[in-house]
Parts: structure tokens; C-alpha cells; sequence
């Protein structure tokens, strides 16, 4: 199953974001074509000049420098386009930088947001130079921090950009990672590459309701990160700032189906030494001996698909076959797109998600909130795994994260111990 957003009004409430056919559940079912009609459309912007919207500042003590780094695998055809005889992909490196240097960054660009607004049914009612100049806390062409630092692979959602995951790359490099956010070629409902050009989501109609067309999805976007980071730890690597890589440690993380990607990158290369999925289903099942005891952590809804013997039972599966640390965590008040930017900026637009569903209404956490705890669990993490500094976050539930349960399938929903 694939999970449906409530309704293409509720997704476009959350603010446009992400493509409203999350993959968050076991794949395998159609997904039906969303509406262009929203049951509750946006107030009218007015005369009056909007707030600007702005993410979240990030809580380390770095400044983030950003560069956007375009790459070509000419060892291969794009997989979806088979014209395109080579596969793209558009890579933001995120770095720890030096204070006062640098330009503002752009969030997105006013093509990449047009696009999702007319897939989301909103054109003439959001404005998209308002969403893409969102103001963030990354600048370009800031000089570096001195040091070495862990490299950490984000991938977005299923026909997200990873524009969706800023707020948390910038936090991630402010505590002292470099952070790739990737883009895949037509997987995205609007990715603008060299030259201009607005690559759309061709993926989206030959893999939802495509028997193994997940898999097939998740397991290239396997290859993607792998040949991502032979481009960027290999001996004549293709970012000018690589030397601020330690290659010794390389985790994974990613929302939806790019959450899924990273036990499936892990799987094939063995250079990831850690992985996190957020809210993602396996469409690319962990296998059967596990991953060579690297450890792992799914943190998802509690909405009864993620839970222990849910809906999606791929989570169930995984679990039984990872083999080294791992954690199964559920947050109560979470909404599939919790994990990404949309809250933050759906807060902001005055479209707070309201968490409602089919049969029992329930309050959800807030966009700040949302990035709060999604930065927290993430930082915690890798800098367990990639930095061996102890996080008692993880030991079991807090007083910090109450909305947070530690699932044990074999037993109650309660802390597990550290180890």
C-alpha cells in the first residue's frame, strides 16, 4: 500500500512542499490521480505584502556554507527517460563555514515551485517567487571551517526535491557534517538542472501501481548515492571543498522513499557505516542478512501504519533482519511530511496540519515542532555512530520527546535499553 495523503486540500495545507503521492506504507497499490480542485483553497494574498517565510535557524555552532554541485554518470542510461543517455543528478553540499562569508542562499527556484504548485492544483493562489525566496540560514560561496568532518547523504521523497529536507541538511552542517542533498532525474516533480532546464517527474506513472516499480525506484537510487560518493571521496573528486570529507565516516538518511533508499545503498556499498529512514517504506526489502551489522533507525508516524504490526508491514520485516544497533521509534502527532520542511513553512502560510484521521481527530505537532524533534533524533544518530559520543535521546523515552515511543515488536511499546 501506498500511503494517500487525506486529501489533496490537506497535503497543498501543508504547504505544496512534497508530491502529493507520498510513498510511505508497503508498496504495491495504485495510487489514484489527485485532484486539481482543493476543498480549502489559500486565503487571498491581497495588497499587502506577506511575511516572508523563513526556516528555522539551526542550533550548532557553525555557520553553513551551501554549492550546488551538478553530476553526470555517463556509465549509464537514465532509467526513466531512455532518451537520456546519461543519469543526472543536482547535489547541494551543505558545510560547516566561517561566519560573515558568503551570500544568502536561494531555497528553490521560482520553475521548481511553479511546478509543484501546479501539480498541488494552487496555481494562482500561492505565489511561487514567495515560496522559492523562503528564507534560509545556508550562504554561497562561504569559506569553509578548517577540519574534517563525517558525510552525511540525504535523499528526498518520491517526486520531492531536495529542496524538502533543507531545514534539516542546515542543521546537520551547522553541528559540524558535510551533507549532500540529492536530486534524482525525473523523480521529482520539478528539479531544475544546468541550462535552465525543469526536469519533471516522469518516474511518478511507471511506478505507482507498477508491480516491483518501488523497487525497481529505490534500488536505483542505491546506485545514485553510490556513484555520489565516488564523486566525492574518490582520487579527483568533483566538489572543490572535498578535503573537508572524512570518507571513514559516511552515513545515510532520507524521507519517504528515500528513506527506504538507505538500508538499500547500504546493502551495495559498504562505505555507509549508518542509515535512518524517515517514514519510508521498504519497497526494497533489507536483506535477509541484515547489513553487516551497521546500525540503523526508523523513525516514523504512530498512526497506526509504522507501528509495530501496521499497515506497512515492511517496517516488521526489516526489523526482524537488521543485525546490528537499531532503534524503531514513533512519533505521535506526526503527519507523513512531518519529517520535511512542509510544516515550517505550512505553519507559516497559516495552514497548520491538523493531523485528522479517518475516524479519530487528534492535535499534531506544529511545523517548529516538527524540525525540532526531526533534528534532534537525526544529530543524535550519527553523531552516536559516526562520532561514538554518547545520546542518552536514544536510550529510551524522555521528558524532552514524549510524543516519541521506543517500539519493541517482541514485547510492549517501551524504552530499549543502549547498546
Amino acid at each position: 500500500m501506498i500511503r494517500r495523503p487525506r486529501t489533496v486540500a490537506a497535503l497543498a495545507l501543508t504547504i505544496a512542499l512534497s508530491l502529493p503521492l507520498p510513498l510511505a506504507a508497503t508498496a504495491g497499490t495504485a495510487l489514484a490521480a489527485p485532484s486539481a480542485t482543493a476543498s480549502a483553497a489559500p486565503p487571498a494574498t491581497g495588497t499587502k505584502a506577506a511575511a516572508r517565510l523563513q526556516l528555522p535557524a539551526p542550533t550548532g555552532p557553525y555557520a553553513v556554507g551551501r554549492s550546488t554541485l551538478p553530476l553526470t554518470d555517463h556509465s549509464r542510461p537514465d532509467p526513466w527517460v531512455p532518451t537520456a543517455k546519461a543519469r543526472e543528478l543536482m547535489v547541494d553540499m551543505y558545510y560547516p563555514a566561517r561566519r560573515g562569508t558568503g551570500t544568502p542562499a536561494q531555497y528553490a527556484t521560482t520553475d521548481e515551485i511553479r511546478a509543484l504548485l501546479k501539480q498541488a492544483g494552487l496555481e494562482g493562489k500561492v505565489e511561487p517567487e514567495r515560496l522559492s525566496d523562503t528564507a534560509v540560514h545556508s550562504r554561497t560561496g562561504a569559506r569553509p571551517a578548517a577540519g574534517k568532518y563525517p558525510l552525511l547523504v540525504l535523499s528526498p521523497g518520491f517526486g520531492a526535491s531536495r529542496y524538502s529536507l533543507t531545514s534539516l541538511a542546515e542543521d546537520l552542517a551547522s553541528r559540524g557534517y558535510v551533507v549532500a542533498t540529492v536530486d534524482h532525474a525525473y523523480e521529482s516533480i520539478g528539479t531544475t538542472f544546468p541550462g535552465g532546464r525543469t526536469l519533471t517527474c516522469a518516474a511518478c506513472e511507471k511506478v505507482y501501481g507498477t508491480e516491483g516499480g518501488t523497487r525497481y525506484a529505490t534500488q536505483g537510487r542505491a546506485k545514485d548515492v553510490a556513484f555520489v560518493l565516488d564523486q566525492l571521496t574518490g582520487r579527483h573528486p568533483a566538489w572543490r571543498y572535498a578535503h573537508l570529507i572524512d570518507g571513514r565516516r559516511i552515513g545515510m538518511a532520507g524521507h519517504s522513499l528515500g528513506g527506504a533508499s538507505a538500508a538499500s545503498a547500504m546493502a551495495g556499498d559498504h562505505r555507509i557505516r549508518a542509515g535512518l529512514n524517515l517514514d519510508g517504506a521498504f519497497g526494497d526489502p533489507v536483506p535477509a542478512d541484515g547489513l553487516g551489522s551497521r546500525p540503523f533507525l526508523m523513525l516514523g508516524t504512530d498512526d497506526g501504519v509504522h507501528r509495530p504490526g501496521g499497515r506497512d508491514k515492511t517496517w516488521d520485516l526489516a526489523w526482524s533482519r537488521l543485525d546490528g544497533w537499531k532503534r524503531w521509534l514513533t512519533v505521535a502527532g506526526a503527519d507523513h511530511y512531518s519529517f520535511s520542511d512542509a510544516p515550517v513553512l505550512g505553519d507559516q502560510l497559516g495552514f497548520p496540519v491538523t493531523g485528522a484521521g479517518p475516524s479519530a481527530p487528534r492535535p499534531a505537532l506544529s511545523g517548529e515542532r516538527s524540525a525540532a524533534l526531526t533534528r534532534s533524533y537525526v544529530a543524535a544518530f550519527f553523531d552516536l555512530h559516526l562520532r561514538h559520543i554518547p545520546q542518552p535521546l536514544l536510550d529510551g523515552p524522555g521528558q524532552d520527546y514524549p510524543e516519541v515511543t521506543f517500539n519493541d515488536p517482541t514485547g510492549a511499546r517501551t524504552a530499549l535499553s543502549a547498546g
